[in-house]
């Protein structure tokens, strides 16, 4: 069995991971990952895909480090490597990312020559991704809402829809404001979360009546969203 996790370039003067050591070292990197993404959640604004890939990174980056450990030309390579992904010509999401990362990994496994270790990166990380995906991990309130409203410049915009949001929101917050129309008009972006999202229609409604049936723009909070709007 050892045999099949030997690396195909390894020497009799070199020593050979343990498959028990470098599962405790996959199963150390995946419970840090989980537990920073867990933290990275707390009263932060945070997308599904950037928390799974939080939690998965350390394994790769664990297994990296313990494939060049020790060889230099393998880590300039991989130093090399890594700072290619920034130069990606299409941005990508967090997700796709992560697995470019993957990719690097269990690549670099096998260009050193533990074919055996390559195959069970893989296998784990994909299992990992997929319960990870699959969970609730990260994913956002149904009652998470980014709106955007416009109000006339007479209007006090840090006062003015206090009552309404005590009456409809758990949460608000104003993240954004800025002039519009020659400055006749105010712009506004608030960050909120519904006591009830069946009572969306009736807070629209009494919100147009405060700005003077202005545009109103109301979509799920995400981390484009302001993009959107």
């Amino acid at each position: 069995m050892e045999n099949f996790f030997k690396g195909i370039f390894d020497t009799t003067g070199i020593g050979v991971i343990n498959p028990l050591d470098f599962l405790l070292c996959i199963g150390t990197a995946l419970l840090i990952g989980l537990f920073l993404a867990f933290t990275y959640t707390f009263k932060t604004k945070y997308t599904k895909s950037f928390v799974v890939t939080m939690a998965i990174l350390p394994a790769i980056v664990c297994v990296v480090i313990m494939m060049v450990n020790g060889n230099i030309g393998a880590g300039v390579a991989v130093a090399g490597a890594f700072s290619l992904v920034r130069f990606r010509s299409v941005p990508g999401t967090a997700r796709e990312i992560g697995a470019i990362f993957l990719a690097m990994g269990t690549g670099l496994i096998c260009g050193m020559g533990y074919l055996g270790y390559a195959a069970l990166f893989a296998v784990i990380m994909g299992v990992a991704l997929v319960i990870y995906t699959a969970s609730s991990l990260g994913k956002h309130s149904d009652r998470s809402r980014i709106l955007r409203i416009i109000i006339p410049e007479e209007l006090n915009y840090t006062t003015v829809f206090n009552d309404l949001f005590e009456k409809y929101t758990t949460y608000h917050k104003l993240t954004r404001s800025k002039t519009t129309n020659l400055g006749s008009m105010y712009k506004l972006w608030y960050e909120i979360t519904l006591k009830d999202a069946a009572q969306e229609k009736e807070f629209i409604d009494e919100l147009r009546i405060r700005n003077g049936n202005l545009e109103i723009s109301m979509i799920n909070g995400r981390e484009d969203a302001f993009n959107e709007l």
